[in-house]
Formats: structure tokens, sequence, C-alpha cells
């Protein structure tokens, strides 16, 4: 029942947090909006029915029922259809409709969006997707200097008692594999390696090195054991190990399948201990992640030819591939469930969940399609570039862009990301990806 509770506790707080993360996200284009004395009707978290809401001052604040969505609306978002005409209001949402607006007055008194400089309309579009941004950097932030990250250590944690390739079907020792060189050397788990021949060790790194461009070499260890240094001499055997890249993935060859290489092996694993990072690398951190959603989306296309095959067929989805709400919901789930895992590391798992929607939240809005935010910030550029350009060959300033003109192009991109939406959701229930 514990368990249960707890799956639950892990679904209600991504719910919250991306509720929390899209009012913010919404709150982003409020605040520039208001003051730059646009006339904002509605600020929303969620979409479907109304739940809640209130009238402060000329915005109404509310909740809708499903608070996976949200939006504000602004009087002249896009501009008149013609000369003279009225600005229309629209929202921010991808799912919401253009709608007339019939208060000529906002037009008269310079309150409407289309109406404003360029660089005031891109500051508005782009407070939302900078808001979600410096959400993602709060919580690495927490996580990385709070909670602290798993890392490699000169300890060692494990010590194989044989060595098996990496490619053999069976991983399990037997009488015909050779004993591994560290049992034979009297390495035990618990000691801290301090140096090789003669090299001081100061990163597993360091040890791994040595080990794999030694095979068939002698290497005089100093290992510390329970405070006392204690020389030991090993030396590794030439066996087969996976190739793995820089960033723990395997590398795989034009075959598919997983490349190997020779190295030198003495059969040790280091231990893992939670270190707090420095401030200094959450930016660079977070700039990782920024770089991994952007190669994501545009390899989208075949990644959702991929989800469908997977979820329609009989083959496993790719635990690295996309993932839907329904999908997070079930990680987080799943993270705060796991009773063998301390309660720090399970939090800070959260923590990241939330934190890498935020993410894929900036990364996502930022495409410069319409109804995306990046669409009004690309048509605000345009626009900017057409009046430049006639003022440098003196020509009449042209009027502002009518960007309902692509409103089927707007039709076509919310059909899509509905229907990409959906397909995830069934891709989630029926072929879930899981951290077991």
């Amino acid at each position: 029942m514990e368990t249960v509770l707890l799956y639950i506790l892990g679904i209600l707080i991504i719910v919250v947090g991306l509720a929390l993360s899209i009012g913010l996200h919404e709150l982003g284009h409020l605040i520039p909006a208001k003051r730059f004395g646009v006339r904002v009707g509605q600020y929303m978290i969620g979409f479907g029915p109304t739940i809640f809401s209130r009238m402060k001052g000329e915005t109404e604040y509310g909740l809708k029922a499903i608070p996976l969505g949200g939006y504000i609306s602004m009087s002249g978002m896009y501009a008149p259809a013609h000369e003279g005409g009225r600005g229309r209001t629209a929202t921010t949402s991808m799912f919401e409709t253009l709608v007339q607006d019939d208060t000529k007055a906002d037009d008269d008194e310079g309150r409407t969006f289309f109406q404003l400089p360029v660089f005031k309309r891109v500051i508005i579009m782009l407070g939302g997707p900078v808001m979600n941004l410096l959400i993602a950097v709060v919580l690495y932030t927490v996580i990385l200097c709070g909670f602290g990250i798993a890392q490699t250590t000169t300890t060692i944690g494990s010590v194989s008692q044989c060595v098996v390739a990496a490619s053999s079907q069976s991983q399990e020792c037997t009488s015909a594999d050779p004993v591994a060189p560290g049992v034979e050397a009297g390495i035990k788990p618990g000691d801290r390696i301090v140096s090789m021949n003669g090299q001081a060790i100061g990163a597993w790194d360091d040890a791994t090195a040595i080990i794999r461009a030694s095979a068939g070499k002698s290497i005089d260890i100093v290992v510390d054991r329970a405070g006392t240094e204690v020389a030991l001499t090993a030396t590794p055997l030439l066996t087969e190990r996976y190739v793995y890249d820089d960033k723990g993935a395997p590398v795989k060859g034009a075959d598919g399948k997983q490349v190997t290489e020779e190295v030198g092996f003495l059969g040790i694993g280091s231990a893992t201990a939670i270190v707090q990072q420095p401030v200094t690398a959450v930016l660079p951190t977070v700039g990782d992640r920024v770089v991994g959603i952007i190669s994501v989306i545009t390899q989208l296309p075949q990644r959702l030819v991929d989800v469908a095959v997977a979820a329609f067929g009989p083959g496993d989805r790719d635990p690295n591939g996309l993932i839907g709400v329904v999908g997070v919901g079930r990680l987080a789930g799943e993270i705060t469930s796991m009773s063998d895992i301390p309660i720090a590391s399970r939090a800070a798992g959260i923590i990241e969940v939330v934190a890498s929607l935020n993410i894929a939240l900036f990364v996502f809005n930022l495409i410069p399609l319409v109804p995306l935010d990046g669409g009004h910030i690309a048509i605000a550029l345009i626009d900017g570039i057409r009046r430049f350009f006639a003022r440098i060959f003196k020509r009449p300033e042209p009027g502002p862009i009518d960007a309902t003109r692509i409103l089927p192009v707007t039709l076509v991109v919310t059909v899509l990301l509905g229907a990409m939406t959906l397909l995830l959701v069934y891709a989630d229930i029926v072929k879930p990806i899981t951290l077991q």
C-alpha cells in the first residue's frame, strides 16, 4: 500500500510541478505585457472548463480543469486585416482560437500588442521561454549544489572473481575462466588507490587509463586499507570490453552492434559517492541539456516513427527516445516508490524530471512556427527587418504583417502537435518506458 501511495505522490508532484512551470511561463509573458501597457484580458493556467477565476483590474485570472497548458489573452496580438481596421485579440496558447477584438479604444490608446516596437514584442514573447530556462537553472542549482551527484571515487567498490569477455553469452564465472588479476593481487573492496607505478591517483579515470594501457605489464599499486598503506603488484590481462562515448552511451558500429575493444583488465570497479558540485557546474549542465533537447527536436520525425513502430508493433521502445506526459508521470511514480534508494536521491530525481520538462518547454517554444512563441518572435523580427529596409531605401513604412494569413499553417502545426501528443500518450500506456 505504501508503494502505491508513493507512486501516486510522484505523479502528483509532476502534475503540480508542470502546472507551476506553465503558470510561471505565462507570467513571463504577462509581466512585460502589462509593463508595456498592453491590455491583457485573461491569465489562465490549464485549458478546458474554468474551475475558478477572479477579475483583478482589467484581467481575469483563473484555473482551468486540465493543468497541462496555459495562456494569456493580449489585445491586438494580431495586426488588423486591412488598413484602418482593428487589432485582433489572441492568446499565447497553441490550442486557443483566434478571436476578433471589438475594443477599438485599445488601438486608439496604443495598448495593443501589434503597435509595440519590435523589441518590446520580442521581449514579451521571449518572457515565457526564458522563465522556463530560469526555473531549470534554479532547479539544477538545487540538484548539483544542494543534493550533489553520484561520482566515481578512487575507492574500490567491487572486485571481479574472473575474466569474462564482454561479448560472451554468459557473464557468470566458470572453472574455465581465468581468475581476475585484481583478486590474485589481493585487492579488496574498500581499498583506496593511492598510486600506480609511482603516479598519484586523484581520480578513477587516472587508474583506468593506466590499467587499460598495461595489458601483460606488471603494475605497482599502493592502496590505503583502513588507514594503512599496502603495496601490491598486479598484471592486467588483455580482454574484450564494450566501448562507450563521453556521455556513457554505448558506441555502435555500422552493423548496429555495440563496438568492443581489447584493453587491459584487472577486474576492479569504483565505489561511487554523492558529491556536491560548485555553482560553476550549473550553467554547463543546463547547456548540455539544452543541446540534447535541440538534438531530439531536429530528429523529431524519425523519433516519432520509431515510437509508432514500437507502439503498434512487437518491438520495445527506445529508453532514450521520446516520452509524453503520461510516461513522465509513470517515471516519477517509479522514482518515488523505489524504497531501496535514499529519500534524498529520490527527491533529486523528481526535481531533475521537472527541470528537464522546463528545458523542453524552453527549447520547444522557441521553434519559429506559429502558434509557438518562436513563431510570434519570428513575425516581429521580420516586421522589424521590413521597416528597417523601408527606412534605408526611403520607402513608405510598410504596415504591420497580417499574421492571420498563415493561420492554415497554424492549424496544421496545432493538428500535428495534437497527433504527436496522442501518439505519445498511447505509447506511454501500451509500451511504457520504465527505469527497471
